[in-house]
């Protein structure tokens, strides 16, 4: 069975982070969950300092505190996917853009990989005390929402947004303590177990 594990970025995953961005360019796919690192091509290490900065912001009406994380697939230690967890939200990310980020890499999407990436996602809002997440996504995006649906995602409201996607957006509410507790035997024994240095075990 393959594991896999959350991982808080590091100068050691400098060129896999860059691949994996860089292989979002090739296919002409949108990039999220990043936090940002297709703006820090050319400055990884700003990236990272970034990163840091975002973890210890005070909230505020222009921006919050929030975690990067890569999904790494234990078995070949890949890079699959990213995660950008907001850990409070303002006005403007209620209306648009929720808690959650994420993003599967291009070549290993259709195999159920964000679900897993979403579910380890939920454990750390757990953590945080985070009760309900607030997401969105495009209506021409289905797995992103359907993923979302998988894990216990209430369709709140749809909408075409005019200020910032320009289409028609599904806003989800998922319940964290429900969501983990009904898809805790599905995804737990895909949890790598073993405790590493920059490893998130959850």
């Amino acid at each position: 069975m393959e594991k896999f594990y959350f991982e808080i970025p590091n100068i050691e995953r400098k060129e896999a982070a860059l691949s994996y961005v860089h292989e979002f360019y090739e296919f002409d796919s949108n990039i999220n969950g990043t936090g940002g690192l297709q703006r820090f091509l050319d400055d990884y290490d700003g990236w990272l300092q970034k990163l840091e900065e975002d973890y210890k912001r005070i909230p505020n009406e222009e921006k919050v505190p929030a975690r990067t994380y890569f999904l790494v697939r234990s078995n070949d230690n890949r890079i699959i996917g990213m995660i950008n967890i907001r850990l409070a939200l303002n006005e403007k990310l209620r209306k648009y853009g929720g808690n959650i980020g994420y993003s599967i890499r291009p070549t290993e999407r259709g195999k159920g990989y964000n679900k897993i990436n979403l579910y380890l996602g939920l454990k750390i809002c757990k953590d945080y005390g985070i009760d309900k997440v607030l997401m969105d996504a495009d209506k021409d995006n289905p797995a992103s929402w359907k993923t979302m649906e998988a894990l216990g995602g209430v369709c709140v409201r749809e909408f075409f947004d005019n200020e910032e996607a320009h289409c028609i957006v599904k806003d989800y509410e998922i319940d964290v303590n429900e969501s983990i507790a009904n898809n805790s035997h599905i995804y737990e024994p895909m949890i790598e177990s073993l405790l590493e240095d920059k490893r998130v075990i959850k």
